[in-house]
Formats: C-alpha cells, structure tokens, sequence
C-alpha cells in the first residue's frame, strides 16, 4: 500500500483535493517503472483464474487509492467477455462514474460499449451512467462518453438538450478522437433541433416551379386546384417571416470553426461536413480553404478529402473555383489521386475556366499512366456535355486523338465521341465516316463495339459505308468478343430494315453464324431478331413494329458525375466513401417543418451578483408573451451563446418573439438588429467561453430606452458660398442603420438658402479605401429656395477614421466633399454587467490595454459630468452597478470590443484605462477622451 501511495504522490492521482477541470491523462507515461517489484501484487491477480480475478478487481476499483490501478482493473473486468460477470461489471461501472479522477470516469464510459455488446438488455441502466457522464464537466471524459452515447443510445436525443451548450464550449478543448465524434453527433442533432437556414431559397425554387406548372395546365380540373394549392403555399411563402438563426445553432458553427485549424485531418473533415451540412450557403465557403490545406497530406488522406470536395463541388461549385490550380495533377500523384482531381476539375469547369481546364487536360493525355488517360478522355466528354460553347472543339481534340498512336487512347475517345455524337448526329457524319475506317486497326472491344453501334444507329447518314463494314464484320464473327458479336448482330438487323437488298443475304450469314455460337446470350439474340426482322408464317404481330424497335430515336446519354447522388450520406462517413450503407451508419436526419422548442436547452444557473439578479427579473417581465403566443413562428436573433447564461436562452427568444408579432416597421428593425448581432458574434469566434446570451434583448432595450445625453455634434460638409446657395451640415445620428448593421448612420440637412429651386441632388463618384462602402441617401428630386431636408446615407468606414470622398450633385453642379468620422464614431453601444465587464477586461490585457493619468477640469469632477463628456467623445453606454465609471461598445464594423474606465482619485486626479482589441482605434480613442476630460 505504501509503494502505491508513493506511486500516486508521484502520478499526482486523485487524492489531491479538487480535480482540475482539464484533467491529463495520468496513463500517457509514468506506468513503467525501473522498479518491477512495486506491482507484483497485481501481476499475481492477472495470473490467477477468473474468479479471484473478479474479486480483486472489484476492490482494486473501489478500494486502491491510486487512480491508474482503479481505471486498470476496470479495464480489465470489461474486456472480459462472459455473461455471469455482468451484474458485477455493471456495479463497477456506476462506481467508477462517480470517481473523483476524470481518467476513471474516462474509463468508465469506454467500458459502457463494452458490457451493451455483452448484455444488451442492461442497455436502461447504462442510459442512466451515460446521462450521469454527460453532465461532467471535464474534456478528458466528454469525448469518451459521447462515443457510448452513439454506440448505446444514439437516438435517446433528449438526452444531448441540456448538455448541447456545455458540450459545444468544452469542443476546442476535447482531444482530437472526442472532437470528430462530437462534431458528427452534434450534426445529426442539430439537423433535429434547428431549421434548415437555407429554407427560402429552396421555396423560393419549388415556388417558381409551381408557377410555370399553373399557367401552363389548363386540361384538368384536379390538376388546377392542386396547382392553387402550390400557389397558395407560395404566397404563404413569401408572407413568412425572414429566417433568423437560432443561437444554439450561431453557437455550434462558432465554435467549431476554429477547428478547421486543427492539425488533425479528421477534425478539419468533421467540421467541414458539418459546414456543408448545417450552415447558411453564405458561410460554406470557409471549409474550402481548409479542405485544400489537407491535400498537401499523406495521399490517404487526400484520398478521402478528395472523394468529399467531389461531392461538394457538384452543388456548391463557386467556394472551390478561387483554388482551380490546387486541383492541378502532379505527376508523382498515384493514380486514384489524379482520377479524383479530374472529377473535381470537371465539376468546376464553367464558359470562364474551361480554356483553362482544357489544356491542362491535353497536357494530361500524353502521360504514360494509361488509366488516368482514359479518365481524362472521359473528363473531357463531360466538359463538353456540360458546356455547349466548347463541344464541337472538344469533339474535333477527340477525334485527333484517333490517330495516336496509343491503341487504349483511340479506344476510349471512341467510346466518348459516340456519346458525344448522339446529340447532333446530323452535323457530323464525316466523323462517322472516318470512325468506320478504324474497324481494321482499332481491336479494343468496348471501342469496335461502340463504332458498330454508331454505324448501325446512324446508317442513313453513311448509307455506302455501312453495308461493307458489316461484310468486314462477317468475316471476322468467328474471332470477335461477345460484346462486338452483339453489336453486329444489331448492325445486320439495322440495315436489312433500311437495306435490305444489299444486305440481306449478309444479314442472314451473321444470325447463322450467331445461331451456333458458344455464347447463349448470342444464340437466344439471333433467335429473338431472326423471328422479328424475318416475317414468316409463324411470326407474331410483333414483327410489324420492328421497324419502331430498332430505330426509334434515342435521346442523348447524359454523362453525369458519379459522386452525383453521394450527399445523401453523411460526409465524411465510411458510407460516402463506398458509396453504400455501412455497418452501424446512422441516417443524417431531415430539417424539422418547424423549430422544435428552444428552451429544451436551458440550464438553471445560479444569479451570482445582485445586478445581475435585476437584469434577470426585468427580462422575466419580458418573458411572459412568450408561452402565450404561438410558439415557433420565428426563430430567436443571433446570439453569442454559453453554458453559464444558458437559463437566458428562451429570454433572448422571447425578445424576437414579441417584435416579430409586431408590425412590419417593427419586424424590419428586429432584422437589422439580428444582422447586427450576427456580425459581432462572427468577429468574436475566438473567444471560445463568451457569457453573453443576454446581450441581444438587453441591447435592443438600451437602444430604444436610451438617448443620447448630450446634443449630436453637427458638422459642415458644404457651406453655402461654396455651395453656390446651398449649404449642407451632417451628423452622426448613433442610430442604427437598418439596411445594413455594418455602416454607421450619417443624417445629412440640406439647406437652400439661394432664391431658384435644387433639383436632384443625389451623390456620384464614390472614391473609398480599400474595404469600405456607402449607402447612399435617396435622391432629392426638388428642394424649394428657403426650404430645408433631411436624408439619411451609411457608411461603413471599416473601423479606421480614413474620409469618404464623393461628389455630391445637383441637376447644375457637383460639388466634391468628403465625410471623416471621429473615431467615438466608430463604434455602438452594448450593455455588460459589472462582472462581464470585469472578465472582458481580464482578457484585453499587455498590447491591448492603454493607461493614460490626467488632471480632470474643474467643472468636471462630478460624475454626472464626466459621464456625459465620455459618452459624447464616443457612442458607448455606461456599465452599471461598477465602482468606477466604466463604459462599453463594440466597433460597427467588426464588432470588437472597446472598453473605458475612468478611475477618479482625490484632488482631480484620475486614471483613464482603454481595453480594445484594435490597438490604432484604442490609441485615437484615449486621446479624444483626454481631451474632452481637461478641456
């Protein structure tokens, strides 16, 4: 015993008081020791029977002090496989889940799988230690027991709501093996619980369809009211509410994009499916970058990368097109690879690139692996399929290509110009022609098999050559593949129905050379066509129509990708892969028609702070409407989400429940807002813990509550000497600018002090930094002399102080002018407590944090009026209950998080402290700040 405490001491094991939350893996190193004899005792237990083996690993699992015996002897009393242990491995189990070591708890969860493979019938106990194991905390346990998760109770989804925040917060931290199985979990979840945020585009697509089939069906009574219900859906359709995301569904793509970073190509394919599966098609396209960063991989790895950005590039072709040249072949690729990235340039391919891609393909036909020439012959049929501008030049490269001197090159562009032919037979008959006289050289049999069938399909347009390449065929029935000896039983049927007098004795040669053949599928066919093209006493009505059999019009093949029908697998999954359903593959369910219940997902936490408390109790107020309301109309704004304020969820909903049921003034804003939100979130997907889930209501409070203390400052933008009359002052209204949450909102007043009327005043030749826009005001048609208007423009100066220069135009002059803003400009409010505020702080700290000391004004030493100045010098909100003055925003562009304090002291000395994440705007914002302070 004391060998094994010494051992523990060393290890640092569970004894010590209070297990970390990111616990190590005691079991990576350490177990072997120079010292044999410390473990003889166990060595004796392995070597005894059965029994005493039970015996022993039950009180090693409760008894031993030293966590990595405990996980051990629990290790080994689950591997073994006999069924009269159950009950005691089951009590182990229970045991070990409630260790105070993780790597215990660890172990525990891998033994669950083990004991439901053994005894599926104790699959209710185990349920019960998986939701226990579900609630740690700990990353060391979270991957392990999500795995027994998907092997016990993959469908037990209940079980996930009130862990699915924890877990989407704990992700960056879990090792790598938890990261992949969480990923996929959770994207079968989410695919339960949220809506599909691409759901108006695919309406809007079905929509239009319906459409067309309205107008055009006119016949059938029944087929008219079905077509008013489709219309009536649409117009259903266009009523709804815009989709706003759900902030449990923000949070899962926030915090998993992080991971395409990973070094793991597991977690980077994880995460990528998981993109390609539940994020808006706007967003997609941040998987691609990370995807190619993979094919500089092993090249099993590429392998599967690859076989999945196949399947990507056939419906989201655009976020792979601006990496073109990754998907160039090298010459030291094995063959597979360059087979993949053929397909993968052929699904790019579009009017822009196919040059491009084109002669890369010629440059790929001359290499000496001949499978991967073939598939470039088949990849250059398919670009010309798909893109009718370049077909007649791909149909001429092909057939060049008959001519090399490569007999497997000529047999493959045979096959795909026959393909390529059947879609404008008429125009190429020379090809035909020239195709009939490689009969003697070509001896590939897929290729004399297809030459055969062209001829015979097309035998009007070579009506000379087609008798003789039978009798050719004749001669060489004998010695042909069955494949070729089909085709020239069809090819003497063809003609002797369109030719029958020079070919009828031919014809009659084959169907007896084929009546005797070894090959029964030849036999049963000439029977078949003797008896049909022949007309005897004997035969059927059937030989009146063998005319319509044989040469009917056949519509042209379509040559399609074969990774086409791929996505309804999971991506990623074994499945995708072959192509075919796997052992233990689980089904990506469909989106629901209507968003399940969000507050499924809360948590109660405990309110730490009075303030807090307050906050709550007011938003409690706000939560009422919403279990009176109908549930599930719109979806709750973009939040930033986290474990510790998930009680907040269902009130952040309630807020956008409440607007929504407004009017459309209301709905617009509550929009504008979302969008606002969504941007701040995006730019803070870093920060992997944020505590924020209130933000969204208590911001859209503040912003209607709240005015600004003070006057806005008003600037001149032209004055009316220089205006000819017209004068022109701005200012920064601090309002949210609806069409767009990026831009800052600049209201404009335009006075006419001439005696004629302005016309059109309206703004051109916009010149801006690199970044930023503008939203330009609605034209003024006429503005009366002596009278005065006022138009609203934004304009997202993308966080720096650089000028907007435009022109600004009446129907007689323009007139150059530019608009810079202050850099407290920049920026909107949000409202922190106190203790959010402290923690943000905590962490925008060296670099990010700028402390100047100042002597404050006379007239400024009170606090009214030092709230007042800060807020003028800049758009921010103060942080209540702080003992100091302490105030917050974010920027309007990427919504970093600007934080102030002002620290006064005795005799007018103060200290003012600057948190900014952009050290330029934190640097500009100080001095603005000292100056409205001491002036």
């Amino acid at each position: 015993m004391s060998a094994s405490s010494a051992f523990n001491d060393e290890k640092g094991g569970s004894s010590s008081v209070g297990e970390p939350e990111y616990g190590h893996d005691p079991a990576s190193g350490g177990i072997f020791s120079s010292d044999y004899k410390r473990h003889d005792d166990l060595k004796e237990m392995l070597d005894s029977n059965k029994d005493s083996l039970k015996l022993e690993a039950m009180k090693r699992i409760v008894a031993d002090p030293n966590q990595l015996i405990r996980a051990s002897a629990l290790r080994v009393l689950s591997s073994i496989r006999v069924t009269i242990i159950v009950p005691i491995m089951m009590l182990a189990i229970k045991e070990a889940a409630s260790d105070m070591s993780p790597y215990v708890r660890k172990t525990a969860a891998h033994a669950i799988p083990k004991l439901y493979s053994l005894d599926p019938e104790q699959k209710d106990q185990l349920i019960e230690v998986i939701e226990k194991l579900l609630a740690d905390k700990t990353t060391l346990v979270a991957g392990s027991v999500v795995m027994a998760f998907e092997e016990v109770c993959p469908e037990r989804i209940d079980l996930i709501h009130k862990n699915y925040r924890k877990l989407c917060n704990l992700l960056i931290d879990v090792e790598e093996w938890g990261q992949v199985v969480i990923i996929n979990m959770l994207t079968r979840y989410a695919r339960t619980q949220f809506l599909n945020p691409n759901i108006n585009e695919s309406l809007l697509e079905e929509g239009g369809s319906g459409d067309k089939t309205f107008y055009g069906s006119d016949e059938d009574e029944d087929e008219d009211e079905e077509e008013k219900e489709k219309k009536a859906e649409v117009a259903a359709m266009a009523k709804r509410k815009p989709y706003v995301m759900d902030p449990d569904h923000r949070l899962l793509l926030r915090n998993t994009k992080p991971l395409l970073q990973s070094r793991n190509a597991a977690v980077v394919m994880a995460v990528a499916q998981l993109y390609f599966h539940l994020a808006p098609k706007a967003e997609v396209g941040v998987i691609a970058k990370a995807l190619v960063r993979l094919l500089r991989s092993h090249s099993e790895v590429q392998y599967v990368v690859l076989q999945n950005v196949a399947t990507m590039s056939i419906k989201r072709r655009g976020m792979f097109e601006p990496y073109l040249k990754s998907f160039y072949i090298r010459s030291t690729d094995p063959t597979q690879i360059k087979v993949l990235k053929l397909e993968v340039l052929t699904n790019l391919a579009n009017e822009t690139n196919i040059s491009t891609i084109l002669r890369e393909f010629q440059t790929y036909i001359k290499s000496m692996d001949k499978d991967f020439v073939a598939a470039t012959i088949q990849a250059i049929g398919r670009c010309a399929t798909n893109i009718s501008e370049v077909r007649d030049t791909c149909l001429n490269g092909l057939v060049q290509l008959l001519s090399n001197r490569d007999e497997l090159v000529v047999a493959e562009s045979v096959v795909v110009i026959k393909k390529l032919l059947q879609m404008q037979p008429e125009k190429h008959s020379d090809i035909i022609k020239h195709m009939a006289k490689l009969t003697d050289n070509i001896q590939v049999p897929m290729a004399r098999a297809s030459i055969l069938w062209l001829i015979g399909e097309y035998c009007e347009h070579v009506p000379k050559i087609a008798p003789d390449v039978l009798r050719k065929m004749a001669k060489s029935f004998t010695n042909e593949e069955d494949i070729v000896k089909l085709q020239i039983i069809n090819l003497a049927a063809k003609l002797y129905l369109t030719n029958s007098k020079q070919t009828k004795l031919l014809t009659q040669y084959v169907l007896n050379l084929a009546k005797y053949d070894q090959n029964y599928d030849i036999r049963d066919r000439a029977r078949f066509i003797r008896q049909l093209i022949v007309p005897t006493e004997k035969s059927g009505a059937l030989s009146k129509y063998a005319k319509k059999l044989f040469l009917a019009l056949k519509p042209a093949p379509v040559l399609e990708s074969p990774f086409k029908d791929r996505d309804h697998f999971q991506l990623g999954s074994l499945s995708h892969l072959l192509n075919a359903k796997a052992g233990g593959y689980q089904e990506l369910p469909d989106w629901p028609e209507a968003a399940p219940d969000p507050s499924v997902r809360n948590v109660e936490v405990p309110e730490w702070t009075k303030c807090s408390s307050r906050e709550k109790r007011k938003e409690k107020k706000v939560e009422k409407p919403f279990y009176t309301d109908s549930e599930g109309e719109s979806g709750p704004t973009e939040s930033a989400d986290s474990e510790s304020d998930s009680a907040t969820g269902s009130e952040s909903s309630s807020g956008s429940e409440e607007s929504g049921s407004g009017s459309e003034s209301e709905e617009s804003k509550e929009a504008s807002e979302s969008e606002e939100e969504e941007e701040e979130e995006e730019e803070e997907e870093k920060k992997k813990k944020k505590k924020d889930l209130k933000k969204p209501v208590q911001e859209r409070v503040f912003l209607q509550t709240i005015a600004p203390s003070s006057t806005l400052k008003s600037y001149e933008l032209l004055h009316r000497i220089t205006g000819e009359g017209l004068s022109v002052e701005y200012c920064f209204s601090r309002q949210p600018f609806s069409p767009d949450a990026n831009m800052v909102a600049v209201q404009m007043q335009f006075t006419n002090n001439a005696s004629s009327d302005t016309k059109n005043l309206h703004i051109e030749d916009v010149k801006l930094q690199s970044g930023m826009r503008v939203k330009e005001f609605p034209e003024i048609e006429l503005l009366p002399a002596g009278e005065t208007a006022t138009a609203v423009m934004g304009i997202d100066f993308c966080d720096s102080t650089q000028a907007a220069n435009f022109q600004l135009c009446t129907h007689t002059r323009k007139f150059f002018v530019s608009i810079q803003p202050p850099v407290g400009e920049l920026m909107r409010p949000v409202f922190l407590t106190e203790n959010e505020f402290k923690k943000e702080q905590g962490q925008l700290m060296g670099m990010n944090e700028i402390t100047e000391k100042l002597t404050l004004d006379v007239k400024c030493r009170n606090e009214h009026t030092i709230v007042q100045r800060v807020t003028t010098a800049a758009n921010l909100s103060r942080v209540p209950c702080g003992s100091d003055k302490e105030f917050a925003g974010r920027t309007v562009t990427s919504g970093s998080l600007v934080l102030v304090t002002v620290a006064t002291k005795e005799e007018g000395a103060a200290q003012l402290t600057v948190n900014c994440e952009k050290m330029v705007i934190g640097t500009m914002l100080v001095k603005d700040i000292l100056q409205a302070l001491t002036q």
